[in-house]
C-alpha cells in the first residue's frame, strides 16, 4: 500500500503542529507521509499544483481566502486532493459537505476522528489518485446527514436506494438507513442517469441493481420487483416504470 500523500493547512503555528504529531501517531496503522504545510489557502493552492497528495487537512477560518473558498478552487485542479476540514466552528458544516469534504473534524482533532477521516479519504480515491465522484462536478460526493447532534457525511457510491416518505427521503446503503430533508425530484435531477426511478416514490443505483424478478402483487397480477446488491427488501416497480425493465433488459436472470 502506498503512503497516503498528506498535506496540512492552518494559518496557527501550534495547530499544524498538533496535526503533524497526530499524523504520527496515525502513521502506526496506515502508511502515511505529510508532504507540505501550508499557513494559507492560497499558499496551498500553490503547492498542490507542484507536490502531489492524496488528502488535505484544511482550517476553515483563516485570513484572507478561508477553507471553504480554497476547496472550491482544488476542485477545479485535475487530480484535486481530497479535503478533511478541521475547524473550531460546527456552523460551517453544510459548506464544507457542499465542496464534497471527506469529513469535517472539530478541534481539537481526536487521534481515532483523524484515523477515521483518513481511512475513509483513502477509499474514496481511485488509483490514479482522482475520486470518481469529481469527475462530475455537477453532483455531489457525498450527503449529509444530521444524526445526534453532527453532520455524518455518506458516500453516494453507497446507497442502494433513495424513498421518499412524507416530507422526507430514506437514504440506503448496504449496512444503514438515514434520513434527509431533501426532494426526491430535486435528487433526480442532481444525480441523473447514476439513479433510475422505479416509481414515484423511489430511485434505485444503477450501479447496485442486480436485475429484476416477478412478484405476486396481491391483485391476481405479476410485477416487477427491483434486486439490489446487499439489499433483502424487494423493491416494487409501478407499471408507469415498467419500461425501465426492458431497457435494462437484466430481468432473465430473475425471472
Amino acid at each position: 500500500m502506498n503512503p497516503l500523500r498528506v498535506m496540512i493547512t492552518d494559518d496557527e503555528a501550534p495547530a499544524r503542529h498538533r496535526l503533524r504529531e497526530l499524523l504520527s501517531d496515525c502513521a502506526r496503522e496506515m502508511p502515511l507521509t505529510v508532504v507540505a504545510e501550508t499557513a494559507s489557502g492560497a499558499a496551498l493552492l500553490e503547492a498542490v499544483q507542484d507536490i502531489a497528495s492524496d488528502v488535505v487537512l484544511l482550517d476553515i477560518r483563516m485570513p484572507g481566502m478561508d477553507g471553504i473558498e480554497t476547496a472550491r478552487h482544488l476542485q477545479k485542479l485535475p487530480a484535486p486532493p481530497r479535503v478533511v476540514f478541521t475547524t473550531a466552528y460546527e456552523r460551517h458544516a453544510l459548506e464544507a459537505f457542499e465542496v464534497h469534504a471527506v469529513d469535517y473534524l472539530l478541534k481539537p482533532v481526536r487521534a481515532r476522528r483523524l484515523q477515521e477521516a483518513l481511512a475513509r479519504a483513502r477509499s474514496l480515491t481511485t488509483p490514479n489518485g482522482v475520486p470518481d465522484a469529481l469527475r462530475t462536478p455537477a453532483a455531489r460526493s457525498h450527503f449529509s446527514v444530521s444524526e445526534r447532534g453532527r453532520i455524518v457525511l455518506v458516500p453516494v457510491r453507497e446507497v442502494r436506494f433513495l424513498r421518499a416518505e412524507l416530507k422526507y427521503v430514506t437514504l440506503r446503503t448496504a449496512t444503514q438507513e438515514h434520513v434527509i430533508e431533501e426532494s426526491l425530484t430535486r435528487l433526480e435531477e442532481e444525480f441523473g442517469p447514476a439513479f433510475v426511478r422505479i416509481h414515484r416514490g423511489c430511485l434505485v443505483a444503477v450501479e447496485h441493481l442486480q436485475g429484476f424478478e416477478r412478484q405476486d402483487a396481491g391483485t391476481g397480477e405479476a410485477q416487477w420487483a427491483a434486486v439490489l446488491a446487499d439489499v433483502t427488501e424487494r423493491l416494487p416497480v409501478s407499471r408507469r416504470q415498467a419500461h425501465v425493465v426492458r431497457e435494462f433488459g437484466r430481468h432473465d436472470r430473475h425471472a
